[in-house]
């Protein structure tokens, strides 16, 4: 790796844990942070490249975890895996050159993905509040079709006023899907084996709110990055024209 993309990672990392820190206000659900700050990450993954975006956003999320729980087992568990995946598959598909027939074939793939992720943990998770489950059925249903309604319309505006982002909307949306069912499965994991009364976990989370985490942690941060990334992309770019060529990975 070189030591500009060395520095790039540095740069974004910092500015991921410190403005994600800042912006979350405390607010949590499932042990999950309220996060705008992922445009910054999904910024630096189309300008640098999908590793820089994805190292960086790795190493941000544990410095800020670090700040904020102290747990760097937690971190590593679910915060550095999913925000690794999240934003290298968005630097990395941002480069693609999709015809319409490929980003709807990706926008059908992400929304599959937001399906299983909502959805499979409902089914094959021992669920320990039966009272709870038929509640949380109900409202991960509604809260899952309103999910997809809302990511379609940011998307379809996405493509209406920025369609050299098209690439980019679908990494997001097949990126987060995939970020946000591994953060809702590994923090669900982990408060099973690692709970105290003192520790961040007083006791184990329910299986019936896997799916909620899920659409917690996708609908606190896919708003954020497909309407705050693109202008600060193009600003970028038109600033600095040089950023166009660095690391592209478009494919031949």
């Amino acid at each position: 790796m070189k030591a500009f993309n060395v520095a790039v990672i540095a740069i974004c990392a910092s500015l991921y844990a410190v403005v994600g820190y800042l912006t979350s206000f405390g607010l949590t659900f499932g042990g999950v942070a309220f996060w705008p700050a992922a445009f910054i990450p999904a910024v630096f993954a189309v300008l640098f490249g999908s590793w820089v975006g994805g190292v960086g956003a790795a190493i941000g999320i544990f410095i800020r975890d670090l700040a904020f729980h102290g747990d760097p087992f937690l971190s590593l568990t679910a915060g550095v895996t999913a925000n690794f995946t999240v934003f290298f598959m968005i630097g990395y598909l941002s480069k693609r050159n999709l015809d319409r027939k490929k980003t709807l074939a990706g926008l059908a793939m992400g929304s599959a993905i937001i399906l299983v992720g909502l959805l499979l943990p409902t089914l094959l998770l021992p669920v320990e509040s039966a009272g709870f489950a038929p509640f949380s059925t109900f409202v991960t249903l509604v809260l899952f079709t309103s999910l997809v309604g809302v990511s379609l319309f940011l998307f379809a505006l996405m493509t209406k006023y920025w369609r050299e982002f098209r690439s980019f909307g679908v990494g997001s949306v097949i990126g987060m899907g995939v970020g946000a069912a591994v953060v809702a499965v590994a923090v669900w994991a982990y408060s099973q084996l690692f709970y105290s009364p003192t520790g961040y976990f007083a006791s184990p989370l329910s299986a019936s709110l896997v799916p909620l985490i899920f659409v917690w942690t996708f609908a606190t941060e896919i708003p954020f990055v497909l309407l705050l990334a693109p202008p600060i992309i193009k600003a970028c770019r038109k600033a600095f024209p040089q950023l166009c060529s660095v690391n592209d990975e478009r494919a031949k």
